[in-house]
């Protein structure tokens, strides 16, 4: 069985006119099935508004689907009542495309990365606290990081920052929406690195959100195409991206020369 089964997953959202009066439905999200295994990256690629994010948070119930189930580890996501769904936030955590947006400017990087777990209460102070240390320094930052604030550190530090608080609870899953296209190539390529690294040492599973086909082929061990709400291919990565069946996931790849020439 896999870690995560999504099936039939539809979101709609009403479309109107200037007048505020309904002119139907927009599919974000068209009936995607798709399952991913413990400890494999799926990498999830397409062009902007494709509903790739939509379909991320969709499986982490940050959003509320039309129709569809999502499974984790065997649990109805969508099923689950609020006690449950707390209990499966743990295991479930993601990593937000805009390092800036995302960090709260009023608190020290200490107290963001102690919330989750005073939220879950885990632990006490002097145990969050030594867990803290630990997670700033899983993600190549030092201590005296703790001390300060959001608005002090470059994009890719944030980032860091970010992907340190999705580990807090030890999650086994974690969606990674686009968390390098808000930074520059050698940043991101620093990140994606990390990203790597860290799959390896606490063995995480990964939804890996992108546009760009050289960093899912990086980091995926299998790729799922999106194209106007739906899965148009899937396969392992090396199929993807040296024999794609479908003509958008050609397209994808003639815009990539990097991918392309390959």
């Amino acid at each position: 069985m896999a870690l995560v089964e999504v099936r039939d997953l539809l979101k709609e959202y009403r479309a109107t006119d200037l007048a505020g009066r309904s002119v139907g439905a927009v599919r974000a999200v068209d009936g995607v099935s798709l399952d991913i295994e413990a400890g494999e990256t799926l990498g999830l690629v397409g062009e902007s508004g494709s509903g790739k994010s939509t379909l991320g948070r969709l499986i982490l119930r940050l959003i509320e689907p039309t129709s569809g189930c999502v499974r984790f580890d065997g649990n109805d996501v969508f099923g689950a009542s609020a006690r449950e769904m707390r209990r499966l936030r743990r295991d479930m955590q993601i990593v937000f495309q805009d390092p800036f947006g995302s960090l709260d400017p009023r608190f020290t990087v200490e107290t963001i990365l102690a919330e989750p777990l005073v939220v879950h209460a885990i632990g006490n102070a002097a145990e969050r606290h030594a867990r803290v240390r630990e997670l700033i320094c899983a993600v190549g930052l030092d201590e005296s990081a703790l001390r300060r604030y959001p608005h002090e550190f470059s994009g890719g530090q944030r980032q860091r920052v970010g992907i340190a608080r999705a580990l807090a609870l030890r999650p086994r899953f974690m969606v990674a929406d686009e968390p390098v296209s808000a930074l520059d190539v050698s940043v991101g390529a620093q990140i994606m690195n990390l990203l790597a690294k860290l799959q390896r040492e606490y063995g995480l599973t990964y939804l890996f959100i992108s546009h760009s086909m050289p960093l899912v082929r990086y980091l995926a061990s299998r790729i799922a195409v999106m194209y106007r709400g739906r899965i148009v291919e899937s396969g392992p990565t090396e199929q993807i991206t040296t024999a794609p069946q479908n003509s958008y996931t050609r397209s994808l790849l003639a815009a990539t020369p990097e991918v392309a020439a390959m």
